[in-house]
């Protein structure tokens, strides 16, 4: 049975999205085969793309069920083609690109609340001071049972949390169960602008000697720790923080390894199959601040984050001290494409 007109369309752009993706890595990695064999044969890569279209479309019109272009496309055939490239190369469909800048911005769009499971419920674990859900009202331990009228039975944390994302200025509805009251509550919460910190924990542990703590590393990270070593002042010693820290943005590891080293110290390089090594030094340096420094990682600690604890093992700035880190020797560059969806490539 043909679909219909609109599932048609939709399919056609997948597929040309698939195209377009193809073409995009075939002209990065034909950049390479070119300079080492002196030759590269495009019409391979046609000859392909072509019997891609051709398999979609005999799939698409005669497999046993109705086809999901969507996830045919963002779960099986660009994820396929990227396996076999490296393990973290990777395809952000629609949500999870969102999802990704999201992370990468440091705010979202929401009530401002942390939520997790509870004897298979979603429950408040804490409103954020200030935001609109603490200023509704909403408390610790509140039980969320609906959002929107709709029921959470069987729903995960991440399901009930995307519920209560959206356009800010928008509203949202929440209904709860808490202990002590017979009748469901109603909260009407507009939505606003939530950051996301990601230096979460700083304080002093004894007089002159600071704990920081980072998350990960997104567009405001090398303010952050700016702004808690500034609220430091004069540091006797500190102990940094990067377990669990699965890393983020290059440019931001680079910016808080330069507030521990020396200006003109080296903090990595890298270079790809068709670009030149690139040299990245501190361009500031630590104002000769040089008080004791202890970085903390572990197997969680990946990619920014071991560029950040690597320049500071590599100088002599600090003592390492923890477990073994993830050993992501690995840069990929994200870059846009259509039908707001990105790739990761190393």
């Amino acid at each position: 049975m043909a679909g219909s007109p609109r599932r048609s369309f939709r399919s056609l752009l997948l597929v040309s999205l698939v195209i377009l993706t193809c073409g995009f890595l075939g002209v990065v990695f034909g950049q390479k085969i070119g300079t080492d064999s002196g030759s590269y044969d495009s019409s391979d890569l046609n000859t392909s793309l072509r019997s891609f279209s051709q398999v979609y479309t005999v799939v698409e019109q005669n497999y046993a069920d109705q086809v999901d272009p969507e996830k045919v496309i963002y779960n099986g055939a660009i994820p396929g083609m990227l396996r076999v490239l490296d393990p973290h190369s990777n395809f952000f469909d629609p949500k999870s690109y969102a999802a990704m800048r999201e992370e990468q911005r440091g705010l979202y769009f929401g009530v401002g609340m942390q939520v997790g499971p509870r004897d298979n419920k979603v429950i408040v674990i804490a409103p954020f001071v200030g935001m609109p859900a603490y200023r509704a009202g909403i408390r610790p331990g509140d039980v969320i049972v609906a959002v929107n009228g709709k029921p959470t039975d069987n729903m995960t944390t991440s399901e009930v949390a995307d519920l209560l994302r959206g356009p800010k200025g928008s509203r949202v509805k929440i209904t709860v169960l808490r202990e002590g009251t017979e009748k469901p509550l109603e909260f009407n919460v507009m939505r606003d602008e939530i950051p996301r910190y990601s230096v979460d924990v700083h304080l002093m542990i004894r007089p002159g000697i600071g704990y920081m703590h980072i998350t990960n590393f997104q567009e405001t990270t090398e303010h952050e720790v700016a702004t808690a070593l500034d609220e430091f002042g004069d540091l006797k010693g500190l102990i940094l923080d990067l377990r669990q820290n699965p890393g983020g943005l290059l440019s931001e590891g680079v910016g808080v390894a330069d507030k521990f080293l020396r200006k003109g110290q080296v903090i990595v390089s890298h270079h790809g199959r068709s670009s030149p090594e690139k040299i990245y030094r501190a361009a500031h340096g630590n104002n000769g601040r040089e008080y004791p420094l202890v970085v903390l990682v572990n197997r969680g600690t990946a990619s920014a984050a071991e560029i950040v604890s690597g320049a500071i093992q590599d100088h002599d700035r600090g003592l390492i001290a923890g477990e073994t880190t993830f050993g992501k020797g690995l840069v990929q560059t994200v870059y846009p494409l259509s039908e707001n969806t990105g790739l990761a490539l190393t």
